[in-house]
């Protein structure tokens, strides 16, 4: 049983895609796909997440417990102020540590058995070069946090970070406070948008195919690029859904990020996965 994504009109011939790869080697070029697509792949994606709850909910909760832990961790060395830029770097490597998450959705999409076991154990197959694409995110995970602490000096000074009662007044209502809220969410902005095109359906992509982490990657750029406008949309609503995460007091992330999970596996079926023609 194959995730078919949305059926085709009455007199459309559905074949199957060999994924993102042909049997020469090159790269196939991605399925075009609507604009409102993203809301199908959420929809799908809600799907998942209630067909096997314990292990979506489970990823949740650890990934907000670890934000949680980062939280409390920068609390008590009174460095408040930089939980923006590690929780941003963090959310940089979301991808690769949504793999369990995919791997679920590709299970239930396959009709096979789906347990936690299964999930954590996701990634073995291409170990190697999903390490490596682990790695290149860690990499821009480190840029980030040079890049937050290098604003951090040009904009604070040498003086220290402000105490928690001042930081968000003189993050808000002074001039160097908004030029790092500024300058530092569009170098935030410029990053995430990176990741998120080398990532958008790259790791789904080598749980299930055999290609490199750098054809993986080249292949998710393809994808974002053949569809700026729905990937566009569906970027938006990954920060909209993150972002009341984090206003819920981390509640929100138990369920928001194994949707986000979940979803991303559909996204990786619907622009590489089977194709419909007339």
């Amino acid at each position: 049983m194959v995730d078919m994504g949305k059926p085709g009109e009455a007199g459309d011939v559905l074949t199957m895609g060999a994924g993102a790869v042909a049997s020469d080697g090159t790269l196939r070029e991605p399925s075009k796909v609507a604009f409102d697509d993203p809301w199908i792949w959420l929809a799908a994606g809600w799907r998942d997440l209630w067909q096997a709850p314990a292990i979506g909910l489970t990823y949740g909760a650890v990934f907000a417990l670890a934000a949680l832990a980062l939280a409390v961790g920068l609390l008590s060395l009174e460095a408040h102020s930089l939980f923006p830029a590690l929780a941003g770097g963090f959310l940089l490597l979301a991808p690769f540590l949504a793999m369990g998450l995919y791997e679920a959705s590709r299970r239930m999409a396959a009709g096979e058995a789906v347990s936690l076991g299964s999930a954590l154990g996701a990634g073995f197959t291409a170990k190697g070069q999903i390490a490596f694409f682990g790695v290149a995110l860690m990499i821009v995970f480190l840029v980030w946090l040079e890049l937050a602490f290098i604003l951090l000096v040009l904009f604070m000074g040498g003086g220290g970070l402000p105490p928690p009662s001042e930081f968000l007044p003189t993050l808000l209502f002074t001039f160097r406070g908004l030029g790092l809220l500024v300058v530092g969410s569009i170098v935030g902005g410029i990053l995430a948008a990176v990741v998120f095109a080398m990532s958008a359906v790259a790791v789904p992509m080598l749980l299930v195919e055999r290609v490199d982490a750098v054809t993986a990657m080249r292949a998710s750029i393809n994808a974002v690029v053949a569809n700026p406008k729905p990937m566009a949309l569906w970027a938006a609503l990954i920060a909209v859904m993150i972002v009341a995460g984090f206003a819920t007091l981390l509640l929100g992330l138990v369920v928001a990020f194994p949707l986000i999970g979940h979803t991303t596996w559909h996204v990786y079926r619907s622009v590489y996965g089977p194709r419909v023609t007339k």
